[in-house]
């Protein structure tokens, strides 16, 4: 077993395959949804519920975009870390940061390796702090 398991929700075939090599390169196991109503399907599976450390979600897809996936996962998965990914930076405002509770990290389109790494430690390190209660001395 890797490092974690991560969901990536993007409705094009080359960015999931580059996210999927940079991951499994970094010791993650990858999910992989081409759009949202099917992240959401593979998460609620009944014989097999998906299990994920971590999501990568595309805002601007077919069907049922990245806003209204995150809402969802907000909703029924709040402890899952997102991090959100978008071609179209011009697009990204305060009130999608505002919005966007959960969201770790907004990254543009193409993904640098370095870059996507860098936010899910960010995102792992985050999530770990806020699973501890620290008691002052």
């Amino acid at each position: 077993m890797g490092l974690g398991r991560v969901l990536v929700v993007d409705d094009e075939e080359d960015t999931r395959k580059s996210l999927r090599i940079i991951l499994t390169r970094g010791g993650y196991d990858v999910v992989e949804a081409e759009d949202g109503e099917k992240a959401i399907a593979a998460m609620n599976s009944w014989d097999n519920p998906l299990m994920v450390d971590l999501i990568i979600l595309d805002l601007y897809m077919p069907k049922m975009n990245g806003m209204e996936a995150l809402a969802y996962f907000r909703s029924q998965f709040p402890s899952i870390p997102v991090i959100v990914l978008t071609a179209k930076p011009e697009l990204l405002n305060a009130e999608m940061w505002k919005m966007g509770q959960g969201v770790m990290d907004f990254l543009i389109k193409p993904i640098q390796p370095k870059q996507l790494m860098a936010a899910i430690h960010r995102a792992e390190f985050l999530r770990a702090v806020k699973g501890h209660t620290f008691v002052a001395a």
